[in-house]
């Protein structure tokens, strides 16, 4: 079955050439002109794999488009917009987006982080299927188990106290490579560098993805300290 993609963007002309790339590389796409027709296709039971979405658009931006699809609906999102800025990026994984890539793009790098997303989502899908809960069998997990804190790399899950807590891919990412790490300070350009692995342009992503992951994580205990001058180290204490 062909992985099925759906493009929202106000701009007619970016749809069709967006159309015309994914069609040619086997995917089947469909497409929005705003984000009102996408949660209204959302609604009627419409499932993409991956929505390749615009920030601005009329009446309702990709920023809050993205919002509520995620209070419902668990696939990746891919910004694909002109606006640049590293704030703009920042607000854009804040929301909870999984990527965000700059207008104009180079068709091979869209087309590789399209692939990315769309293998790992699946990843995760087959793992939940076959281990619907935590205490299943975690055979072929594998699992990093601190104090109150588990960290189920496959599946993308985590658990806080044995209640799961929701991230985004990045925050999952970032947490899993300080937690792998434990004990060793890294300076928000190593992490980024580590991390993210390619230019979005702003240090401030990191330091926004740590506060979102002490929001998430830390109600009773720290798991991530600030090590001032130098970055951040992770100290969950390990089981």
């Amino acid at each position: 079955m062909k992985d099925h993609i759906l493009i929202v963007d106000d701009n007619l002309e970016i749809i069709e050439l967006l159309e015309d790339i994914l069609e040619n590389e086997g995917f089947q796409v469909s497409s929005a002109e705003n984000g009102e027709d996408a949660l209204q296709m959302l609604s009627q039971g419409h499932r993409p794999n991956l929505i390749l979405l615009d920030i601005m658009m009329p009446n309702m931006s990709g920023y809050e488009l993205c919002s509520q699809i995620r209070r419902e609906w668990d696939l990746p999102i891919l910004f694909l917009s002109a606006k640049g800025k590293a704030v703009d990026k920042v607000v854009g994984f804040e929301i909870g987006a999984d990527d965000y890539i700059t207008k104009p793009f180079d068709t091979e790098e869209l087309l590789a982080r399209i692939r990315a997303h769309l293998r790992r989502y699946e990843r995760i899908r087959k793992h939940t299927e076959e281990q619907p809960d935590k205490d299943a069998s975690t055979s072929s997990i594998t699992v990093l188990k601190f104090k109150d804190l588990e960290i189920h790399k496959e599946t993308y899950s985590v658990y806080v106290s044995n209640e799961k807590i929701e991230l985004s891919t990045k925050e999952f990412q970032l947490l899993t490579f300080l937690a792998e790490n434990a004990g060793i300070v890294f300076t928000r350009e190593q992490i980024y560098d580590r991390v993210w692995g390619y230019g979005y342009g702003s240090l401030n992503t990191v330091t926004v993805h740590i506060k979102n992951l002490r929001e998430k994580l830390e109600t009773n205990r720290q798991f991530i300290k600030t090590q001032w001058g130098t970055g951040y180290v992770f100290i969950g204490e390990k089981q």
